[in-house]
């Protein structure tokens, strides 16, 4: 979720992470991408932040 409430987003201005999200492209099978989805969705956040909080935890 969003530590953000109530306050509006600023273009070019980073609030969950310590850098500014760019616009990429990914291709993954429609399985892939409904489980991503489902994740998102039970966590109450985007499928983008989902993807964030997913590859992040791969350095672990």
């Amino acid at each position: 979720m969003s530590t953000r409430k109530g306050i509006k987003g600023q273009k070019n201005t980073p609030y969950l992470y310590d850098e500014v999200k760019m616009k990429k492209s990914i291709m993954i099978t429609p399985s892939a991408w409904e489980k991503l989805r489902s994740k998102a969705i039970a966590q109450g956040i985007s499928i983008s932040e989902m993807a964030e909080r997913l590859f992040r935890s791969l350095d672990d």
